[in-house]
Order: C-alpha cells, then sequence, then structure tokens
C-alpha cells in the first residue's frame, strides 16, 4: 500500500504545473498592462506635445498677422489728402454750410448727426448731418456714376458689417470712389483696393475723432 507521502507527491507535480502556468499568465498579463500604459502615456505625451505645437504655431501665425495689419494701419495711405483738424471748425448750426471739399471732411454742421451703425443710404445725404458723423468718428463712403455697380454693391457689404461707416452717393464728387474721415479723405481704384480696409482699420474710431465714443445711432436715417 502506498504511503501518504507517495501519494501527496504524485499529486503536487501536477498540481504546482497548474500554479507555476497561473503564475506565468499573471506576469505575462501584468507585463502586458504595464506595456498598454506606457504606450497610452507615450501616445498622450505625444497628442500634448502635437496639440501645444499646434497652439503654438497658431498664436504666433495670429500674432505675426497682427503685427503686419498693425504696421499697415500705422502706415501713410497712398494718395490721402489730409487737413489740419485745428483747422476744421466745430460748431453746430442750422444754416447751410460752404465746404471747401467734396465730399467735406470737416467744418461747421448741424446738430444732428447722420445714423452711422453700418448704415448706406441710396440716396443723398445731407452734408451738414454726414459731416457730424465724422466728428463722431465715422468713416464715409461715397461715390458717384462712374463708380461700377459691383464695387458699390462690394462697398455696401462692408459698411453694413462695419460700425461707425456710412455710405451714400454724392454725384458731385470728383472721383469715383472715395472714402473720408474727420481731417482725412482718398480715392481708391475699387472695393478690394487695399486702402480701403487700411482707411476704415486706421480712421474707424481713430485718434482723428474729435469726439471718440460719441454716438452713431439714434440720429438723422434715411429720408
Amino acid at each position: 500500500m502506498a504511503s501518504k507521502t507517495g501519494r501527496n507527491a504524485k499529486n503536487s507535480g501536477p498540481e504546482n504545473s497548474r500554479q507555476a502556468r497561473i503564475a506565468e499568465m499573471r506576469r505575462a498579463e501584468q507585463a502586458r498592462d504595464r506595456r498598454n500604459k506606457i504606450l497610452a502615456i507615450t501616445a498622450s505625451a505625444v497628442v500634448i506635445i502635437a496639440l501645444a505645437g499646434f497652439g503654438t504655431y497658431v498664436i504666433n501665425d495670429q500674432n505675426e498677422k497682427e503685427r503686419k495689419r498693425d504696421e499697415a494701419i500705422k502706415a501713410p495711405v497712398t494718395g490721402e489728402q489730409v487737413w489740419d483738424a485745428k483747422k476744421l471748425s466745430r460748431n453746430h448750426v442750422d444754416t447751410p454750410v460752404k465746404y471747401e471739399m467734396t465730399p467735406p471732411v470737416g467744418g461747421d454742421h448741424h446738430q444732428r448727426w447722420m445714423n452711422c451703425d453700418g448704415d448706406v443710404y441710396t440716396s443723398p445725404v445731407p452734408e451738414v448731418n454726414a459731416v457730424h458723423s465724422l466728428e463722431h468718428g465715422a468713416v464715409w463712403v461715397t461715390y458717384n456714376d462712374k463708380a461700377p455697380k459691383a464695387e458699390v454693391d462690394k462697398l455696401a457689404e462692408k459698411v453694413k458689417k462695419t460700425p461707425y461707416t456710412l455710405m451714400s452717393p454724392v454725384k458731385e464728387q470728383a472721383s469715383a470712389i472715395m472714402l473720408s474721415a474727420w481731417g482725412k479723405q482718398v480715392t481708391v481704384d475699387n472695393a478690394g483696393d487695399p486702402r480701403v480696409d487700411q482707411f476704415f482699420g486706421k480712421y474707424v474710431q481713430g485718434p482723428q475723432t474729435p469726439e471718440p465714443g460719441a454716438a452713431c445711432t439714434q440720429g438723422l436715417a434715411a429720408q
């Protein structure tokens, strides 16, 4: 009859082998878990670095665009005419005013301004009211019969999107398309002329404004 020791020895062989396989499987599983964690951490780090790099690129690109825009705005507007702002009177009057330039860029004006919150007028507006809008920091876009309709339409879309601007026809002006601010005026070739954006950026509520922040609404509307 076999002893208990002999039977235990026979049974312990397969049991030990099974436990060894389980232990090995656990070690393999733990190793996979460690590898997966390392891969996940590495992938996350790569994504973070990539996002950080992209974010830095976007910020730098935006800063560069803003720098170029600021430089363009600060640069003189080619072909611009300038009047001494100190010599442009600012009295409120109820009588007609004879201006020395067409369209006018300053001088005595009516106490009520033309609405200039991106307002596009298809008929002429009173000069005395429009000049008051310029005093508030508006840019006035004007055109005559020589301006192509397509260019007028493009300028109208830009004005509609820009507070402190207004647009109207001025039949008597010498050039097809003109932009005016208080003491400033330029003739442009078309709506895509880069001086349009430059003039807007420089003079919409710009440093030439005698009354910055004054209203461009609740004034005179289209008649």
